[in-house]
């Protein structure tokens, strides 16, 4: 026991730099599997999340400038969508990593964007905000015309018939499918061990983890399950904080009419 609790302060935050420096060279116990795997997971919630925030903003931009008259504000939109919706993940971390690498040979100032931890993330962030977008426009174009038309007579127009009867009313609509894209994108930050973008010190992902204790003990049947077991708790989460959310946005409506969310794999995306 007191072994373990040893392994877990030495190594539960190294994917951070915190703790010690050197990985394990021998014994591999099983406590150091979830120890450091549970360390690298810190780096995929750390994707997830900040990409879910930032994507959520540009995705509900991009469902209005596709939903707009103007071909000046549509087109761009529906081309941005269709190229990050039309392209394989992991092509668009291969050749971002490349364009921003071209970028740091240029200028040095953007050597950040080569790194892991920033140029990852604005692929992921590129990447569910164009799904996103897709999602929240077929909600928009699924509103009730019923409820425009109260807004019409109500003398909304604007920004404020869109926050106070459009917005809300599209979320809630949106929100089922938004979940499972949501639980994808946690999925899809494993991608970043194979994406090219460099871990700084050593201080990689769940799966960078998982490779080194595969590699070192020629065994994969211990580390990668044990991420399988990672990520299924963290889509419990997922589904339990959107579900929460979900009943918020459902509150007025009887039960009978009221959406639950459901997760449903994509198979192929």
């Amino acid at each position: 026991m007191n072994s373990c609790w040893d392994t877990i302060q030495a190594y539960a935050f190294r994917s951070l730099g915190y703790g010690e420096r050197l990985l394990p060279r021998d014994g591999y116990t099983l406590c150091e599997h979830f120890t450091l795997i549970g360390s690298g997971l810190i780096w995929n919630i750390y994707y997830g999340t900040l990409a879910l925030l930032f994507g959520f903003c540009l995705a509900i931009s991009l469902a209005m400038a596709k939903d707009a008259h103007s071909p000046w504000v549509r087109k761009p939109a529906e081309w941005f969508i269709f190229v990050f919706r039309g392209s394989p993940l992991f092509i668009q971390f291969f050749l971002a990593y490349f364009f921003f690498l071209s970028l740091k040979q240029w200028q040095p100032f953007f050597s950040p964007l080569t790194s892991a931890a920033l140029g990852a993330l604005i692929v992921l962030f590129l990447n569910t905000a164009a799904y996103a977008g897709e999602i929240f426009y077929g909600a928009l174009r699924s509103v009730p015309r019923g409820d425009i038309e109260a807004a019409d007579a109500y003398g909304m127009t604007g920004f404020t018939r869109f926050r106070r009867v459009l917005f809300p009313t599209m979320l809630r609509l949106g929100w089922p499918a938004y979940t499972n894209e949501a639980i994808f994108l946690f999925q899809a930050t494993t991608l970043v061990f194979f994406s090219g973008f460099p871990a700084r010190q050593q201080m990689g992902d769940a799966l960078y983890y998982a490779n080194y204790f595969a590699d070192k003990t020629f065994n994969p049947f211990i580390p990668y399950p044990i991420v399988g077991l990672y990520f299924i708790l963290l889509t419990l989460t997922l589904i339990g904080i959107f579900g929460l959310i979900n009943a918020r946005l459902n509150r007025h409506l009887p039960q009978a009419y009221r959406s639950r969310v459901r997760y449903r794999p994509a198979i192929i995306r």
